[in-house]
């Protein structure tokens, strides 16, 4: 615990003005997206996607958190996620097409990066000791809150495995004392099967890149692998500790 705690100290004692510039992009883009949805701003979006899951793949998991036993994994958790982004910018499927319908959690979920240190800080917790909006979970949160809002046609497979992440936040809490990501995990549930009940109502699954049972065998090999990789290091961690 101690180890998770102080590199994420060290992280965002190092990168918070580099945090800043990537929030303030991310509010910008955002804010144009909701008020003037070009085509210019879609693809924006999408290389924002696709730069800041890079940066939390290199220099959140593999430079900073070259101390925890797991980065490594969870670093390629990330790559495969901007790896996923990049070949949704070249295909053109997740449309950014907006949907009314989901506002209230949408826009919550968008928020969460800014609720994020909020939390922490009313914990008793103080910086640089404490979640940032450019962390790992804060970006998940605000990816999904966005596709929320965006949803009338999203690429499934990036949509589930942020949902899995979401899932993993959840033994954080408990071995990492960080029960921030009780809001993650908490938020993710009804933003999967809203998920879910948009794209069966909209036949979605009819028109899906790559077709539906590629995408349900390729998320079932990705999850299990990366799930008996984190419950063994998890597992050895614990038995270190004791």
């Amino acid at each position: 615990m101690n180890t998770f705690w102080k590199t994420i100290a060290e992280y965002n004692s190092a990168t918070w003005m580099y945090q800043i510039f990537i929030v303030l992009i991310g509010v910008f883009l955002t804010l144009m997206l909701l008020r003037n949805p070009q085509r210019w701003v879609k693809i924006g979006m999408k290389i924002y996607f696709i730069a800041t899951y890079t940066w939390i793949s290199v220099v959140y998991y593999h430079i900073y958190c070259s101390e925890r036993s797991y980065n490594n994994v969870l670093s390629i958790f990330w790559a495969i996620l901007a790896i996923a982004w990049l070949w949704d910018l070249l295909a053109g499927y997740t449309q950014l097409e907006r949907n009314p319908k989901y506002n209230v959690l949408g826009y919550l979920l968008v928020l969460m990066p800014f609720i994020y240190p909020v939390f922490s800080m009313a914990r008793g917790l103080s910086f640089p000791g404490i979640t940032s909006p450019v962390m790992p979970c804060s970006v998940v949160t605000f990816t999904i809150g966005l596709l929320l809002l965006f949803s009338r046609k999203s690429n499934l497979f990036i949509i589930l495995l942020l949902c899995h992440w979401s899932l993993i936040g959840l033994s954080k809490t408990y071995f990492f004392k960080i029960p921030e990501d009780f809001l993650l995990a908490s938020a993710s549930v009804p933003a999967l099967y809203l998920f879910f009940k948009e794209y069966y109502l909209t036949d979605l699954h009819k028109d899906t890149k790559p077709k539906a049972k590629f995408i349900n065998w390729l998320l079932i090999a990705v999850c299990v692998g990366i799930g008996i990789v984190l419950t063994t290091t998890l597992v050895i961690e614990l038995y270190k500790d004791a």
